[in-house]
């Protein structure tokens, strides 16, 4: 049993409203909440609300999903829900048959942090990957590719890009600073569980960081991504052949380079073996869809050469997770799967000046 009370936004009063707003409701009244599951994630609270009306509401959603503020990690470094609110309200209402779930509202409180999304309820339909951390089938990665391969392609050097969607991220002193005592922090952390040579390997990193970010800053061949990508963040359809992949977990999105969620998806998250028999398969199809969505002038060599300078850059997500107070148990594997994956596509060569 969940030890917090109901957040506001569970009450009726609150839910007729709000789903009023959106024209989910019409004239209906909810009547009555009930709360089949309340769980706590790392930063989050998410409650599967049971919705009953007091006047008829037939097209008015049955169960939704409450996602919302944890007042446990109150004064976390990490500020949960600002972003995610801002992708539902700044992105996926102006994509075109997003790949998310329905959001029928999104609140932020900037004084005070608060904050939750109503989200469709997609249990019925959908299901969750689970079993972590086995990956998903090479069928199931396929589909899972080439809905990303459709989403970036729908914003891929879009005009509206770091104007009135998202902003450009530009790598300066403070930024450089900031890494460079993150990775002395894990250092020191890990003692000598961090080998001298994967230490040097993060030096060289820090030291080329203004050169290689010359990729970012060209803005050129870029979209919006993920930043949370791995396959456990995602709803598959239960209907046998139906392509309709649902993303959700947006806390992190960002404007960025495509390749970026298949090196969290694949480099980050699978082990060696695995990963080698699928990734340049996936990368493949991911390419081929990405093409027949319309994007043109980047060519598959091009793919490849941003996927391994995403994986090269994967090597700082362990050191911002551990910084960020993310359990070891989740950052340490990534440490372990990303170091190989770099060793595999020769990307210190990217290093070199």
């Amino acid at each position: 049993m969940h030890s917090e009370p109901l957040p506001a936004a569970a009450t009726p009063g609150y839910l007729t409203e709000a789903l009023r707003r959106c024209g989910a409701l019409g004239d209906g009244v909810v009547g009555a909440v009930a709360v089949d599951t309340d769980r706590d994630t790392i930063v989050s609270r998410i409650l599967r609300l049971r919705l009953s009306y007091n006047v008829a509401a037939n097209a008015a959603p049955r169960s939704l999903i409450l996602k919302t503020s944890l007042p446990a990690r109150a004064g976390y470094k990490w500020i949960a829900g600002r972003q995610e609110v801002a992708f539902y309200t700044n992105v996926a209402a102006t994509t075109p048959r997003a790949p998310v779930p329905l959001c029928f509202d999104a609140h932020w409180n900037a004084e005070t942090n608060d904050w939750h999304l109503l989200l469709e309820d997609l249990s019925e339909s959908h299901v969750t990957l689970g079993n972590w951390p086995l990956p998903p089938s090479f069928e199931q990665s396929c589909t899972i590719v080439a809905a990303w391969a459709r989403f970036h392609a729908g914003w891929w050097d879009d005009a509206r890009l770091g104007v009135s969607v998202g902003a450009w991220i530009e790598y300066g002193e403070a930024r450089a600073a900031a890494l460079a005592d993150a990775v002395d922090r894990f250092a020191a952390r890990l003692g000598d569980r961090l080998a001298p040579a994967r230490l040097d390997t993060y030096h060289r990193l820090i030291d080329a960081a203004p050169r290689l970010y010359r990729r970012y800053t060209a803005h050129r061949h870029m979209t919006i991504v993920h930043g949370d990508a791995h396959v456990w963040n995602l709803f598959l359809p239960r209907a046998e052949g139906s392509d309709d992949i649902r993303f959700f977990d947006w806390d992190t999105w960002r404007l960025g380079i495509a390749a970026s969620d298949l090196a969290y998806m694949m480099a980050l998250h699978w082990f060696p073996e695995h990963r080698r028999r699928a990734e340049q398969r996936l990368l493949d199809h991911y390419h081929a869809v990405l093409l027949a969505q319309g994007v043109s002038g980047y060519d598959r060599r091009t793919l490849d050469e941003d996927y391994r300078f995403s994986v090269l850059w994967q090597l700082t997500t362990p050191v911002w997770q551990a910084f960020y107070d993310i359990p070891p148990w989740i950052w340490w594997n990534h440490l372990e799967r990303i170091f190989a994956a770099i060793d595999d596509l020769s990307c210190r060569e990217l290093l070199q000046a």
